[in-house]
């Protein structure tokens, strides 16, 4: 059975498959703004302004009353309400929807899923305002981020569930030779089962990029989804589930197969949804007690947390000195550290830095990277955009309770935005501290904080990194170093606390910065997720094999 849509988008679906086995770079959506239209950013600015001190329309059942409480980050008052509705009835509703999408099958489901990734890419300006005013990540930032990498993760994940989908036959012949009888026949037919009701719980900080792959590989592989976004960001979500919605209206089927379900800061209901029955899949990614719970409560569903990470960088030598210094810079700057797999412990020897022009003392790195910061923070617009603004007023106490960790290498200060005054932007605060000190380096503390980490010797700093990782885990390890000793060490590390590794980044390649179809994001092998993406176990585990079968 075939379908207009799986046909629109069964060559894009097939180069996915190629560039997955391949994992080279691809973009399969485009990154740079230029190619949306000469005017559409300021289209996207006002489509997002369109919904300000508005109700934002989605036709979902059990509604009870509206609600909404975002604030941006930028300091203005959104004032959007949205649908309130009872999770019992949307439940009912999604499971109510699900027969026709499982018989469906895997082509029409991802062809569904793929469309609307199409439609949600032109509504990439109008997403770019929304995210950027209620994570704080900066406009463009929160474009390619928010926009064409998210759309491309939710690819990835349709494309990897409809591989392992595909791999299950629709239907076979048994025939088992029995001599001079006849051979017994048996013919089998196998349907792809699906779980059941998923629930997503959005972040905080990058409300789609982490959504969409937990969105699009229940979806795709037969179960109906309910999407629960942070109380303070909600409309990136919504404006998602209203497209998805729409898409799946035009094709044919039920659009309660995607809901929306708000609750307010002072409601909060993710943990008795999570514990119902009827839910059988929950993807989540914020703060590890959260998740710990979900891991320890929810035994019903199958749950892939994303949680705290206390992500290492060790410091041994380096080729190119200024360039490591100036990728240490963005990649602790990026989005105000807000970023989960940015290093928080940098780790540096008390022998120094090897560099071709001779041995830099800790203490002079320690000059050379806070004046790096200095150069990167005199470009003012160039920094406003890189940090954007902090999402959550705890993250800016945050700086101010951990001021007397250590020694104050570079000091956090507010810095004013020209077009919003009420912006929370504050610069990196960048602490010294010594490798015993692991009270202040080896608890996550999310923002732009980060340490310095003094030990004995490269062989210290590996071992300490190692032990942070493998207790709290970590999503990111990288090293610089120019020696095969200290790279098989950092490799072994990396094997045994199941960790990724990024070798020497220069230029503009960042470890915070995990791309799509190339980079698989957390290993599910340490503290700090139980899940990758995108990988085979992160979809097939979302549906079963039934077989019947009966005499040929």
């Amino acid at each position: 059975m075939s379908h207009p849509m799986f046909e629109k988008h069964q060559a894009l679906l097939t180069q996915a498959l190629n560039v997955i086995e391949e994992r080279g770079y691809w973009s399969p959506y485009a990154e740079n703004s230029k190619a949306y239209g000469e005017h559409a950013l300021e289209e996207g600015r006002a489509a997002f302004e369109a919904y300000r001190d508005a109700q934002f329309y989605l036709d979902q059942p059990g509604m009870v009353k509206r609600g909404g409480a975002e604030v941006s980050p930028y300091g203005l008052p959104l004032n959007i309400s949205y649908p309130m509705c009872q999770p019992d009835a949307l439940i009912a509703a999604a499971g109510n929807a699900m027969p026709p999408w499982i018989k469906a099958g895997p082509d029409i489901r991802a062809g569904v899923c793929i469309e609307m990734l199409a439609r949600l890419n032109s509504h990439s300006m109008e997403m770019a305002h929304a995210v950027m005013h209620t994570t704080g990540q900066g406009l463009l930032t929160a474009f390619q981020i928010a926009g064409p990498q998210a759309q491309g993760r939710g690819l990835e994940a349709v494309a990897c569930a409809w591989r392992e989908m595909r791999q299950v036959p629709e239907k076979s012949r048994w025939e088992k030779p029995r001599g001079n009888r006849p051979p017994l026949r048996v013919d089998n037919v196998y349907t792809i089962a699906p779980r059941g009701v998923a629930l997503v719980v959005g972040c905080a900080t990058s409300p789609t990029w982490n959504s969409y792959p937990g969105i699009f590989a229940s979806l795709a592989t037969g179960n109906p989804v309910i999407v629960k976004p942070h109380p303070s960001v909600i409309l990136p979500l919504a404006l998602s589930v209203a497209v998805a919605r729409q898409t799946l209206k035009d094709a044919g089927f039920d659009p309660n197969l995607v809901c929306l379900l708000v609750d307010e800061p002072d409601a909060l209901i993710a943990k008795e949804v999570a514990a119902k029955a009827a839910i059988r899949i929950i993807d989540y990614t914020g703060g590890p007690l959260f998740g710990e719970w979900l891991e320890e409560h929810a035994r019903q569903a199958k749950v892939f947390a994303a949680k705290a990470a206390v992500n290492c960088a060790v410091i041994d030598s380096t080729s190119n000195y200024q360039d490591m210094l100036n990728n240490l810079v963005i990649t602790l700057s990026l989005y105000s550290g807000q970023m989960c797999a940015t290093p928080q412990a940098i780790f540096v020897s008390r022998e120094g830095v090897q560099t071709p022009a001779g041995n830099i003392t800790l203490e002079q790195f320690q000059l050379d990277l806070a004046q790096a910061f200095n150069v990167f923070l005199d470009n003012t617009a160039r920094a406003l955009e890189i940090l954007g603004a902090i999402q959550s007023p705890a993250a800016v106490a945050r700086i101010a309770a951990s001021r007397e960790l250590g020694e104050v290498l570079c000091e956090s200060t507010a810095l004013r935005h020209p077009l919003y005054p009420d912006a929370r932007i504050h610069t990196p605060l960048l602490l010294k501290v010594g490798v015993a000190d692991s009270g202040a380096y080896a608890e996550e503390r999310f923002g732009p904080i980060s340490f310095v980490v003094e030990a004995a010797t490269t062989q210290e700093c590996l071992s300490a990194a190692e032990r942070v990782m493998r207790e709290k885990g970590a999503l990111s390890f990288s090293v610089h170093t120019t020696s095969a000793a200290i790279r098989q060490m950092a490799e072994d590390v990396s094997l045994r606390a199941g960790v990724s590794l990024s070798l020497n980044l220069t230029d503009g390649v960042y470890v915070n910065q995990p791309a799509g179809f190339a980079d698989y994001h957390a290993t599910g092998a340490n503290a700090a997720a139980n899940a990758s993406l995108i990988d085979s176990a992160f979809v097939a585990s979302r549906f079963f094999v039934l077989q019947s079968r009966r005499p040929a």
